[in-house]
Protein backbone atom coordinates (compact mmCIF):
# COMPACT_ATOMS: atom_id res chain seq x y z
CA UNK A 1 0.00 0.00 0.00
CA UNK A 2 1.32 3.46 -0.85
CA UNK A 3 2.18 5.67 2.10
CA UNK A 4 1.45 9.39 2.27
CA UNK A 5 4.83 10.04 3.89
CA UNK A 6 6.89 8.64 1.01
CA UNK A 7 7.53 5.30 2.69
CA UNK A 8 9.13 6.69 5.87
CA UNK A 9 8.19 4.56 8.86
CA UNK A 10 7.58 6.27 12.18
CA UNK A 11 5.14 8.34 14.18
CA UNK A 12 3.82 11.40 12.34
CA UNK A 13 2.93 14.34 14.57
CA UNK A 14 1.53 17.72 13.73
CA UNK A 15 3.84 20.68 13.67
CA UNK A 16 2.91 23.77 15.62
CA UNK A 17 4.33 27.29 15.65
CA UNK A 18 2.46 28.95 18.50
CA UNK A 19 5.40 31.09 19.71
CA UNK A 20 4.72 29.96 23.31
CA UNK A 21 1.95 32.57 23.63
CA UNK A 22 0.15 32.05 26.95
CA UNK A 23 -3.41 33.22 27.57
CA UNK A 24 -5.32 33.16 30.87
CA UNK A 25 -9.11 32.86 30.68
CA UNK A 26 -10.99 33.73 33.86
CA UNK A 27 -14.42 33.82 32.21
CA UNK A 28 -16.34 31.95 29.53
CA UNK A 29 -15.80 33.06 25.94
CA UNK A 30 -13.63 32.27 22.92
CA UNK A 31 -9.89 32.31 22.30
CA UNK A 32 -8.32 33.11 18.93
CA UNK A 33 -5.09 31.15 18.55
CA UNK A 34 -2.04 32.22 16.52
CA UNK A 35 -2.23 31.38 12.79
CA UNK A 36 0.50 28.71 13.12
CA UNK A 37 -0.81 27.03 16.27
CA UNK A 38 -2.02 23.45 16.08
CA UNK A 39 -0.92 22.14 19.52
CA UNK A 40 -1.61 23.77 22.88
CA UNK A 41 -0.61 22.95 26.44
CA UNK A 42 -3.85 23.48 28.32
CA UNK A 43 -4.74 23.80 31.99
CA UNK A 44 -8.40 23.17 32.84
CA UNK A 45 -9.53 23.75 36.44
CA UNK A 46 -13.20 23.29 37.31
CA UNK A 47 -15.06 25.36 39.88
CA UNK A 48 -14.56 24.37 43.52
CA UNK A 49 -17.36 22.75 45.51
CA UNK A 50 -19.12 24.60 48.32
CA UNK A 51 -18.49 23.85 52.01
CA UNK A 52 -21.14 22.07 54.09
CA UNK A 53 -23.45 23.52 56.77
CA UNK A 54 -23.24 23.29 60.60
CA UNK A 55 -19.98 21.44 61.22
CA UNK A 56 -19.69 20.98 57.49
CA UNK A 57 -17.00 19.25 55.49
CA UNK A 58 -14.79 21.29 53.19
CA UNK A 59 -15.75 21.52 49.54
CA UNK A 60 -13.74 19.48 47.06
CA UNK A 61 -11.48 21.33 44.63
CA UNK A 62 -12.39 21.54 41.00
CA UNK A 63 -10.79 18.90 38.81
CA UNK A 64 -7.37 19.89 37.45
CA UNK A 65 -6.15 18.67 34.08
CA UNK A 66 -2.81 19.70 32.56
CA UNK A 67 -2.95 18.27 29.05
CA UNK A 68 -1.71 18.76 25.51
CA UNK A 69 -4.44 19.12 22.88
CA UNK A 70 -4.77 19.68 19.17
CA UNK A 71 -6.41 23.04 18.54
CA UNK A 72 -6.39 25.78 15.92
CA UNK A 73 -8.35 28.87 14.91
CA UNK A 74 -10.93 30.20 17.37
CA UNK A 75 -11.82 27.84 20.20
CA UNK A 76 -14.72 28.00 22.69
CA UNK A 77 -13.71 28.11 26.36
CA UNK A 78 -15.94 27.57 29.40
CA UNK A 79 -14.77 28.50 32.89
CA UNK A 80 -16.63 26.63 35.61
CA UNK A 81 -18.49 28.63 38.23
CA UNK A 82 -18.14 28.30 41.99
CA UNK A 83 -20.21 25.74 43.88
CA UNK A 84 -22.75 27.39 46.17
CA UNK A 85 -22.43 27.40 49.95
CA UNK A 86 -24.24 24.79 52.00
CA UNK A 87 -26.93 26.50 54.09
CA UNK A 88 -29.97 25.63 56.15
CA UNK A 89 -31.42 22.17 56.68
CA UNK A 90 -30.45 20.84 53.21
CA UNK A 91 -26.83 21.46 54.06
CA UNK A 92 -24.31 20.00 51.59
CA UNK A 93 -22.34 22.43 49.49
CA UNK A 94 -23.14 22.71 45.80
CA UNK A 95 -21.01 21.19 43.06
CA UNK A 96 -18.63 23.44 41.14
CA UNK A 97 -19.10 24.06 37.44
CA UNK A 98 -17.32 22.23 34.62
CA UNK A 99 -14.48 23.96 32.75
CA UNK A 100 -13.91 23.00 29.12
CA UNK A 101 -12.23 23.79 25.81
CA UNK A 102 -13.08 22.56 22.33
CA UNK A 103 -10.16 21.86 20.01
CA UNK A 104 -10.45 20.35 16.52
CA UNK A 105 -13.96 19.10 17.28
CA UNK A 106 -13.03 17.41 20.57
CA UNK A 107 -14.34 18.70 23.90
CA UNK A 108 -11.95 18.45 26.85
CA UNK A 109 -13.46 18.92 30.31
CA UNK A 110 -12.51 19.20 33.95
CA UNK A 111 -15.22 18.46 36.50
CA UNK A 112 -16.39 20.72 39.29
CA UNK A 113 -15.53 19.86 42.87
CA UNK A 114 -17.98 17.98 45.07
CA UNK A 115 -19.77 19.70 47.93
CA UNK A 116 -18.81 19.15 51.56
CA UNK A 117 -21.32 17.26 53.67
CA UNK A 118 -23.23 18.94 56.50
CA UNK A 119 -23.28 17.52 60.02
CA UNK A 120 -24.12 13.76 59.85
CA UNK A 121 -23.72 13.70 56.06
CA UNK A 122 -21.24 12.24 53.57
CA UNK A 123 -19.25 14.39 51.17
CA UNK A 124 -20.20 14.54 47.50
CA UNK A 125 -18.15 13.16 44.60
CA UNK A 126 -16.55 15.48 42.02
CA UNK A 127 -13.31 16.49 40.36
CA UNK A 128 -12.08 16.25 43.94
CA UNK A 129 -14.57 15.02 46.52
CA UNK A 130 -16.09 16.99 49.37
CA UNK A 131 -15.21 16.15 52.97
CA UNK A 132 -17.56 14.29 55.31
CA UNK A 133 -19.50 16.39 57.83
CA UNK A 134 -19.16 16.46 61.61
CA UNK A 135 -20.18 13.31 63.49
CA UNK A 136 -22.06 14.70 66.47
CA UNK A 137 -22.45 11.42 68.31
CA UNK A 138 -26.05 10.63 67.39
CA UNK A 139 -26.84 6.89 67.30
CA UNK A 140 -26.27 5.35 63.88
CA UNK A 141 -24.16 8.27 62.70
CA UNK A 142 -20.78 7.66 61.09
CA UNK A 143 -18.40 7.07 59.64
CA UNK A 144 -19.14 9.89 57.23
CA UNK A 145 -17.22 9.23 54.06
CA UNK A 146 -15.58 11.75 51.81
CA UNK A 147 -16.81 12.09 48.26
CA UNK A 148 -14.89 10.24 45.56
CA UNK A 149 -12.44 12.25 43.48
CA UNK A 150 -11.65 11.97 39.77
CA UNK A 151 -15.36 11.78 38.98
CA UNK A 152 -15.91 11.20 36.09
CA UNK A 153 -12.68 9.24 35.72
CA UNK A 154 -9.92 10.52 33.43
CA UNK A 155 -6.23 9.67 33.10
CA UNK A 156 -4.16 11.03 34.70
CA UNK A 157 -6.60 11.63 37.59
CA UNK A 158 -8.04 15.14 37.90
CA UNK A 159 -8.44 15.10 41.67
CA UNK A 160 -8.58 13.22 44.95
CA UNK A 161 -11.05 11.90 47.50
CA UNK A 162 -12.43 14.02 50.33
CA UNK A 163 -11.60 13.14 53.93
CA UNK A 164 -13.74 10.79 56.03
CA UNK A 165 -15.01 11.54 59.55
CA UNK A 166 -14.71 8.63 62.00
CA UNK A 167 -15.29 9.03 65.74
CA UNK A 168 -13.11 7.06 68.14
CA UNK A 169 -14.31 5.06 69.88
CA UNK A 170 -17.47 4.43 67.92
CA UNK A 171 -20.83 4.64 69.59
CA UNK A 172 -23.36 7.21 70.84
CA UNK A 173 -22.04 10.23 72.67
CA UNK A 174 -18.69 10.37 70.88
CA UNK A 175 -17.92 13.02 68.32
CA UNK A 176 -15.52 13.99 65.54
CA UNK A 177 -15.02 17.23 63.65
CA UNK A 178 -15.66 17.56 59.92
CA UNK A 179 -13.20 16.44 57.24
CA UNK A 180 -11.46 18.43 54.52
CA UNK A 181 -12.26 18.37 50.83
CA UNK A 182 -9.90 16.70 48.39
CA UNK A 183 -7.41 18.74 46.37
CA UNK A 184 -5.49 18.22 43.15
CA UNK A 185 -2.33 17.46 45.17
CA UNK A 186 -3.77 15.12 47.81
CA UNK A 187 -6.76 13.76 49.68
CA UNK A 188 -8.69 15.78 52.23
CA UNK A 189 -7.72 15.48 55.88
CA UNK A 190 -9.73 13.07 58.01
CA UNK A 191 -12.14 14.36 60.65
CA UNK A 192 -10.49 14.82 64.05
CA UNK A 193 -11.96 12.69 66.88
CA UNK A 194 -13.05 14.23 70.15
CA UNK A 195 -10.41 14.00 72.85
CA UNK A 196 -7.45 14.82 70.59
CA UNK A 197 -7.67 18.54 71.40
CA UNK A 198 -5.36 20.45 71.90
CA UNK A 199 -2.71 18.09 70.47
CA UNK A 200 -4.61 18.38 67.18
CA UNK A 201 -5.59 22.03 67.47
CA UNK A 202 -7.83 22.54 64.44
CA UNK A 203 -10.35 20.73 62.31
CA UNK A 204 -9.17 18.86 59.24
CA UNK A 205 -7.37 20.60 56.38
CA UNK A 206 -8.37 20.35 52.77
CA UNK A 207 -6.07 18.55 50.36
CA UNK A 208 -3.32 20.73 48.84
CA UNK A 209 -3.48 22.10 45.34
CA UNK A 210 -1.07 21.47 42.49
CA UNK A 211 1.71 23.78 41.24
CA UNK A 212 1.68 24.11 37.44
CA UNK A 213 4.06 27.08 37.22
CA UNK A 214 6.83 25.02 35.53
CA UNK A 215 4.47 24.54 32.58
CA UNK A 216 2.74 27.93 32.82
CA UNK A 217 5.29 30.47 34.10
CA UNK A 218 3.80 33.66 35.44
CA UNK A 219 0.34 32.13 35.92
CA UNK A 220 -1.86 33.92 38.49
CA UNK A 221 -1.93 32.74 42.12
CA UNK A 222 1.74 31.68 41.73
CA UNK A 223 0.56 28.83 39.50
CA UNK A 224 -1.03 26.84 42.38
CA UNK A 225 -4.63 25.67 41.86
CA UNK A 226 -7.34 23.33 43.11
CA UNK A 227 -6.82 23.23 46.88
CA UNK A 228 -9.55 21.55 48.92
CA UNK A 229 -11.69 23.46 51.44
CA UNK A 230 -11.05 22.76 55.13
CA UNK A 231 -13.55 21.39 57.61
CA UNK A 232 -15.66 23.64 59.84
CA UNK A 233 -14.90 24.23 63.52
CA UNK A 234 -16.12 21.70 66.07
CA UNK A 235 -18.25 22.37 69.11
CA UNK A 236 -18.96 19.65 71.67
CA UNK A 237 -17.56 17.56 74.47
CA UNK A 238 -16.10 20.62 76.15
CA UNK A 239 -14.04 21.40 73.05
CA UNK A 240 -14.29 24.37 70.73
CA UNK A 241 -11.89 23.37 67.97
CA UNK A 242 -11.24 26.06 65.30
CA UNK A 243 -11.88 25.33 61.65
CA UNK A 244 -9.03 24.17 59.43
CA UNK A 245 -6.83 26.82 57.78
CA UNK A 246 -6.89 27.79 54.12
CA UNK A 247 -4.90 25.52 51.81
CA UNK A 248 -2.46 26.14 48.94
CA UNK A 249 -4.40 26.43 45.71
CA UNK A 250 -7.26 28.59 46.94
CA UNK A 251 -9.01 26.26 49.40
CA UNK A 252 -11.10 28.20 51.95
CA UNK A 253 -10.63 27.96 55.71
CA UNK A 254 -13.30 26.32 57.86
CA UNK A 255 -15.52 28.52 59.99
CA UNK A 256 -14.75 29.26 63.65
CA UNK A 257 -15.78 29.93 66.36
CA UNK A 258 -19.18 28.32 66.85
CA UNK A 259 -21.88 29.41 64.41
CA UNK A 260 -19.40 31.15 62.08
CA UNK A 261 -19.61 30.59 58.30
CA UNK A 262 -16.70 29.08 56.39
CA UNK A 263 -14.43 31.07 54.09
CA UNK A 264 -14.89 31.04 50.33
CA UNK A 265 -12.45 29.43 47.93
CA UNK A 266 -10.27 31.92 46.06
CA UNK A 267 -11.73 33.18 42.79
CA UNK A 268 -10.27 31.57 39.64
CA UNK A 269 -8.35 28.87 41.49
CA UNK A 270 -10.97 26.11 41.70
CA UNK A 271 -10.43 26.00 45.47
CA UNK A 272 -13.10 24.35 47.62
CA UNK A 273 -15.16 26.38 50.09
CA UNK A 274 -14.60 26.02 53.83
CA UNK A 275 -17.18 24.19 55.92
CA UNK A 276 -19.36 26.12 58.36
CA UNK A 277 -18.64 25.80 62.09
CA UNK A 278 -20.81 23.70 64.34
CA UNK A 279 -23.64 25.66 65.91
CA UNK A 280 -25.43 26.26 62.56
CA UNK A 281 -22.60 28.04 60.70
CA UNK A 282 -23.18 28.22 56.95
CA UNK A 283 -20.68 26.74 54.54
CA UNK A 284 -18.88 28.93 51.99
CA UNK A 285 -18.89 28.99 48.20
CA UNK A 286 -16.03 27.45 46.26
CA UNK A 287 -13.72 29.39 43.98
CA UNK A 288 -14.48 29.67 40.27
CA UNK A 289 -12.27 27.80 37.83
CA UNK A 290 -9.66 28.92 35.32
CA UNK A 291 -8.37 27.93 31.88
CA UNK A 292 -4.81 28.67 30.72
CA UNK A 293 -3.67 27.94 27.16
CA UNK A 294 -0.02 27.94 26.07
CA UNK A 295 0.36 27.72 22.29
CA UNK A 296 3.30 25.46 21.58
CA UNK A 297 6.13 25.58 19.08
CA UNK A 298 6.72 21.92 18.53
CA UNK A 299 7.81 19.43 15.89
CA UNK A 300 8.62 15.89 17.02
CA UNK A 301 8.33 12.58 15.19
CA UNK A 302 9.08 11.80 11.53
CA UNK A 303 8.08 13.76 8.39
CA UNK A 304 8.56 13.37 4.69
CA UNK A 305 10.30 16.19 2.82
CA UNK A 306 6.96 17.17 1.25
CA UNK A 307 5.34 17.45 4.68
CA UNK A 308 8.19 19.58 5.96
CA UNK A 309 7.87 21.96 3.01
CA UNK A 310 4.08 22.15 3.45
CA UNK A 311 4.47 22.93 7.16
CA UNK A 312 6.89 25.76 6.42
CA UNK A 313 4.59 27.19 3.76
CA UNK A 314 1.68 27.07 6.24
CA UNK A 315 3.84 28.74 8.94
CA UNK A 316 3.39 25.81 11.33
CA UNK A 317 7.00 24.58 11.32
CA UNK A 318 8.56 25.84 14.58
CA UNK A 319 11.51 28.17 14.48
CA UNK A 320 14.39 27.76 16.94
CA UNK A 321 14.12 30.00 19.97
CA UNK A 322 16.89 32.60 20.22
CA UNK A 323 16.07 33.68 23.77
CA UNK A 324 13.38 34.18 26.38
CA UNK A 325 13.56 37.72 27.71
CA UNK A 326 12.39 39.04 31.06
CA UNK A 327 11.21 42.63 31.31
CA UNK A 328 10.17 45.47 33.58
CA UNK A 329 7.91 48.04 31.89
CA UNK A 330 6.72 51.02 33.97
CA UNK A 331 4.71 53.89 32.48
CA UNK A 332 4.86 57.55 33.46
CA UNK A 333 3.03 58.63 36.62
CA UNK A 334 0.29 61.25 36.56
CA UNK A 335 1.10 64.79 37.63
CA UNK A 336 -0.32 66.08 40.90
CA UNK A 337 -3.28 68.44 40.52
CA UNK A 338 -3.11 72.21 41.09
CA UNK A 339 -4.71 73.80 44.11
CA UNK A 340 -7.00 76.80 43.64
CA UNK A 341 -7.81 79.50 46.17
CA UNK A 342 -10.56 82.04 45.65
CA UNK A 343 -13.91 83.26 46.79
CA UNK A 344 -15.79 81.40 48.01
CA UNK A 345 -14.00 78.07 47.49
CA UNK A 346 -10.54 76.60 48.05
CA UNK A 347 -9.71 73.40 46.22
CA UNK A 348 -7.09 70.79 47.08
CA UNK A 349 -6.06 68.33 44.42
CA UNK A 350 -5.51 64.61 44.66
CA UNK A 351 -2.17 62.83 44.29
CA UNK A 352 -1.31 61.51 40.85
CA UNK A 353 -1.78 57.84 40.04
CA UNK A 354 1.36 55.80 39.44
CA UNK A 355 2.25 54.59 35.98
CA UNK A 356 1.22 51.05 35.12
CA UNK A 357 3.65 48.32 36.25
CA UNK A 358 4.20 45.12 34.24
CA UNK A 359 6.99 42.63 34.81
CA UNK A 360 8.11 39.04 34.42
CA UNK A 361 10.50 36.99 36.47
CA UNK A 362 11.76 39.27 39.23
CA UNK A 363 8.86 40.99 41.01
CA UNK A 364 6.51 39.36 43.54
CA UNK A 365 5.24 36.12 41.99
CA UNK A 366 1.52 37.03 41.85
CA UNK A 367 2.40 40.04 39.67
CA UNK A 368 4.64 38.23 37.17
CA UNK A 369 3.61 37.89 33.57
CA UNK A 370 5.20 35.58 31.01
CA UNK A 371 8.62 36.23 29.49
CA UNK A 372 8.86 37.22 25.82
CA UNK A 373 10.12 34.52 23.46
CA UNK A 374 12.10 35.76 20.45
CA UNK A 375 13.12 33.63 17.48
CA UNK A 376 15.55 35.97 15.77
CA UNK A 377 17.52 39.08 16.55
CA UNK A 378 16.93 42.57 15.27
CA UNK A 379 15.93 46.03 16.40
CA UNK A 380 13.12 46.37 18.93
CA UNK A 381 11.56 49.79 19.58
CA UNK A 382 11.33 50.82 23.24
CA UNK A 383 8.99 53.56 24.47
CA UNK A 384 9.55 55.18 27.89
CA UNK A 385 6.51 57.18 28.94
CA UNK A 386 7.01 60.67 30.34
CA UNK A 387 5.44 61.79 33.59
CA UNK A 388 2.23 63.81 33.51
CA UNK A 389 2.63 67.57 33.57
CA UNK A 390 1.79 69.78 36.54
CA UNK A 391 -1.94 70.27 37.08
CA UNK A 392 -4.06 72.37 34.78
CA UNK A 393 -5.70 75.64 36.01
CA UNK A 394 -8.43 73.43 37.42
CA UNK A 395 -7.61 70.77 40.02
CA UNK A 396 -7.42 67.95 37.42
CA UNK A 397 -3.88 66.59 36.93
CA UNK A 398 -2.39 65.49 33.61
CA UNK A 399 -2.06 61.79 32.84
CA UNK A 400 1.26 60.00 32.47
CA UNK A 401 2.29 58.40 29.19
CA UNK A 402 2.47 54.79 28.02
CA UNK A 403 5.68 52.72 28.10
CA UNK A 404 6.15 49.65 25.91
CA UNK A 405 8.47 46.87 24.75
CA UNK A 406 7.47 44.31 22.11
CA UNK A 407 3.93 43.10 22.96
CA UNK A 408 4.00 44.55 26.50
CA UNK A 409 2.48 47.97 27.19
CA UNK A 410 1.86 49.74 30.49
CA UNK A 411 -0.69 52.57 30.79
CA UNK A 412 0.16 56.02 32.13
CA UNK A 413 -1.27 56.91 35.52
CA UNK A 414 -4.24 59.28 35.69
CA UNK A 415 -7.94 59.99 35.62
CA UNK A 416 -10.65 58.90 34.87
CA UNK A 417 -8.60 55.75 34.43
CA UNK A 418 -4.90 54.95 34.32
CA UNK A 419 -2.28 52.35 35.07
CA UNK A 420 -3.11 53.46 38.61
CA UNK A 421 -5.80 56.05 39.28
CA UNK A 422 -5.39 59.60 40.56
CA UNK A 423 -6.87 60.54 43.96
CA UNK A 424 -10.07 62.60 44.25
CA UNK A 425 -9.75 66.33 44.89
CA UNK A 426 -11.81 68.20 47.46
CA UNK A 427 -13.55 71.56 48.01
CA UNK A 428 -12.43 72.65 51.46
CA UNK A 429 -15.20 75.25 51.71
CA UNK A 430 -17.99 72.70 51.33
CA UNK A 431 -16.12 69.67 52.67
CA UNK A 432 -17.01 67.61 49.59
CA UNK A 433 -14.92 65.74 47.01
CA UNK A 434 -14.73 67.57 43.66
CA UNK A 435 -15.14 64.31 41.74
CA UNK A 436 -14.44 60.60 41.77
CA UNK A 437 -10.98 59.13 42.06
CA UNK A 438 -9.46 57.49 39.00
CA UNK A 439 -9.68 53.74 38.44
CA UNK A 440 -6.62 51.54 37.86
CA UNK A 441 -5.60 48.78 35.43
CA UNK A 442 -6.71 50.79 32.40
CA UNK A 443 -5.33 48.14 30.06
CA UNK A 444 -7.42 45.38 31.65
CA UNK A 445 -4.34 43.20 32.20
CA UNK A 446 -3.93 40.04 34.27
CA UNK A 447 -1.94 40.41 36.49
CA UNK A 448 -3.24 43.95 37.00
CA UNK A 449 -0.93 46.89 36.25
CA UNK A 450 -2.16 49.10 39.10
CA UNK A 451 -4.92 50.16 41.48
CA UNK A 452 -7.43 53.01 41.94
CA UNK A 453 -6.87 56.26 43.76
CA UNK A 454 -8.77 57.12 46.92
CA UNK A 455 -11.03 59.74 48.46
CA UNK A 456 -9.56 61.73 51.34
CA UNK A 457 -10.40 60.69 54.90
CA UNK A 458 -12.34 63.94 55.48
CA UNK A 459 -14.05 66.62 53.43
CA UNK A 460 -11.11 69.01 53.67
CA UNK A 461 -8.48 66.49 52.54
CA UNK A 462 -7.93 65.12 49.03
CA UNK A 463 -7.14 61.52 48.15
CA UNK A 464 -3.89 59.76 47.34
CA UNK A 465 -3.06 58.20 44.00
CA UNK A 466 -3.09 54.44 43.51
CA UNK A 467 0.12 52.44 43.30
CA UNK A 468 1.25 49.17 41.73
CA UNK A 469 0.48 47.11 44.85
CA UNK A 470 -2.49 48.90 46.45
CA UNK A 471 -5.11 51.61 46.08
CA UNK A 472 -4.59 55.10 47.48
CA UNK A 473 -4.59 55.01 51.28
CA UNK A 474 -6.81 57.92 52.31
CA UNK A 475 -4.67 61.04 51.84
CA UNK A 476 -1.53 58.93 51.24
CA UNK A 477 -0.42 57.39 47.98
CA UNK A 478 -0.59 53.63 47.41
CA UNK A 479 2.67 51.69 47.58
CA UNK A 480 4.45 50.41 44.51
CA UNK A 481 6.16 47.06 43.93
CA UNK A 482 9.78 45.92 44.36
CA UNK A 483 11.61 44.39 41.41
CA UNK A 484 15.11 42.87 41.35
CA UNK A 485 15.59 42.55 37.58
CA UNK A 486 18.73 44.74 37.83
CA UNK A 487 20.05 42.92 40.92
CA UNK A 488 19.16 44.73 44.17
CA UNK A 489 15.41 45.21 44.55
CA UNK A 490 14.11 48.69 43.66
CA UNK A 491 10.53 49.80 44.24
CA UNK A 492 8.57 51.35 41.38
CA UNK A 493 5.16 52.92 40.70
CA UNK A 494 4.13 54.51 44.00
CA UNK A 495 1.09 56.82 44.06
CA UNK A 496 1.35 60.53 44.84
CA UNK A 497 0.14 61.85 48.20
CA UNK A 498 -2.95 64.06 48.38
CA UNK A 499 -3.19 67.50 49.95
CA UNK A 500 -2.63 68.64 52.56
CA UNK A 501 0.34 66.63 53.72
CA UNK A 502 -0.23 63.20 52.19
CA UNK A 503 2.84 60.98 51.89
CA UNK A 504 3.80 59.57 48.52
CA UNK A 505 3.70 55.81 48.22
CA UNK A 506 6.91 53.77 48.24
CA UNK A 507 8.18 53.63 44.68
CA UNK A 508 8.74 57.29 43.82
CA UNK A 509 5.38 58.84 44.75
CA UNK A 510 5.61 62.59 45.49
CA UNK A 511 4.35 64.09 48.75
CA UNK A 512 1.34 66.40 48.85
CA UNK A 513 1.85 70.01 49.88
CA UNK A 514 0.53 71.53 53.10
CA UNK A 515 0.36 75.10 51.80
CA UNK A 516 1.49 77.34 48.95
CA UNK A 517 4.89 75.63 48.62
CA UNK A 518 5.51 73.25 45.70
CA UNK A 519 4.49 69.67 46.34
CA UNK A 520 6.76 66.73 45.58
CA UNK A 521 7.28 65.47 42.06
CA UNK A 522 7.21 61.77 41.28
CA UNK A 523 10.76 60.42 41.11
CA UNK A 524 12.27 60.14 37.64
CA UNK A 525 12.25 56.67 36.05
CA UNK A 526 10.05 55.14 38.74
CA UNK A 527 6.60 55.97 37.37
CA UNK A 528 5.70 57.60 40.70
CA UNK A 529 2.68 59.92 40.82
CA UNK A 530 3.12 63.62 41.62
CA UNK A 531 1.88 65.01 44.93
CA UNK A 532 -1.35 67.02 45.19
CA UNK A 533 -1.44 70.74 45.99
CA UNK A 534 -3.39 73.04 48.33
CA UNK A 535 -3.60 76.77 49.01
CA UNK A 536 -4.44 77.86 52.54
CA UNK A 537 -5.60 81.40 51.76
CA UNK A 538 -6.15 84.02 49.04
CA UNK A 539 -3.49 84.24 46.37
CA UNK A 540 -2.33 82.75 43.11
CA UNK A 541 -2.69 79.08 42.27
CA UNK A 542 -0.29 76.93 44.25
CA UNK A 543 2.50 75.50 42.13
CA UNK A 544 2.75 71.72 41.77
CA UNK A 545 5.00 69.14 40.19
CA UNK A 546 5.01 66.45 37.56
CA UNK A 547 4.66 62.70 37.69
CA UNK A 548 7.80 60.58 37.47
CA UNK A 549 8.88 59.28 34.08
CA UNK A 550 8.72 55.55 33.39
CA UNK A 551 11.45 53.00 32.75
CA UNK A 552 11.99 49.84 30.68
CA UNK A 553 14.49 47.11 31.59
CA UNK A 554 15.13 43.99 29.50
CA UNK A 555 17.11 40.99 30.77
CA UNK A 556 18.31 38.12 28.58
CA UNK A 557 20.63 35.11 28.79
CA UNK A 558 24.39 35.45 28.54
CA UNK A 559 24.45 34.12 24.96
CA UNK A 560 22.71 37.20 23.51
CA UNK A 561 24.22 40.61 22.85
CA UNK A 562 22.39 43.87 23.59
CA UNK A 563 23.05 47.28 22.02
CA UNK A 564 21.01 50.40 22.86
CA UNK A 565 20.33 53.77 21.30
CA UNK A 566 20.49 56.62 22.12
CA UNK A 567 23.51 56.58 24.43
CA UNK A 568 21.46 57.91 27.36
CA UNK A 569 20.30 54.32 27.79
CA UNK A 570 22.73 51.66 28.98
CA UNK A 571 23.72 48.01 28.89
CA UNK A 572 25.40 45.94 31.58
CA UNK A 573 26.08 42.36 32.63
CA UNK A 574 24.57 40.88 35.76
CA UNK A 575 27.06 39.07 38.07
CA UNK A 576 25.33 35.82 37.10
CA UNK A 577 26.06 36.43 33.41
CA UNK A 578 22.67 37.67 32.16
CA UNK A 579 22.65 40.69 29.85
CA UNK A 580 20.76 43.83 30.89
CA UNK A 581 19.48 46.81 28.93
CA UNK A 582 18.07 49.81 30.83
CA UNK A 583 16.02 52.47 29.05
CA UNK A 584 15.39 55.78 30.76
CA UNK A 585 14.32 57.46 27.49
CA UNK A 586 12.64 56.18 24.34
CA UNK A 587 15.02 54.35 22.02
CA UNK A 588 15.91 51.08 20.28
CA UNK A 589 17.19 47.75 21.59
CA UNK A 590 19.18 45.68 19.10
CA UNK A 591 19.50 41.99 19.97
CA UNK A 592 21.91 39.58 18.34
Amino acid sequence: MARSNGGIIGKINKTSYGKCIQTVKTGTGTLSLQPGTTIAKTLLVGGGGGGGYDGGGGGGAGGLRNIEINASGTVPVTVGGAGVAGTGPVGPGGAGGISSIVGCGVTYTSAGGGGGGKVRQDGVAGGSGGGGGQDDGNPGCGPLTGGAGNTPPVAPPQGNTGGTTTKTPTGPGNNASAAGGGGAGGTGGAGVPEGSYPSTPTAALGGPGSNVSPDFPGAPNSGVYAGGGSGGGYVGGGENRPGGASTPGGGGAGGSPAGTPGNAGTTNTGGGGGGGAGGVGNGAAGGSGIVIVKELSKASGVWSLNELVDAKENNTWPKPVLATLDYLVVAGGAGGGRGITGSPATYSSGGGGAGGYRASGYGPSPTQGCGIVIYEGGAFPIVVGGGGAAGHPNPTPACGNTSSFSTISASGGGMPSGGSGTGAGCNTSTGNPTGAFGTGNKGGYDPVEGYPGSTGPSGSVSGGGGGASQAGQGVNGGAGLPNAILGPATTYAGGGGGAPGGSGGAGGGGDGTTGPSPCGAGDANTGGGGGGARMAGPGPNAPTNTGGSGVVVVRGPSAVTFAVAPGTNSTSTHPGGDKLATFTVTGTLTIS
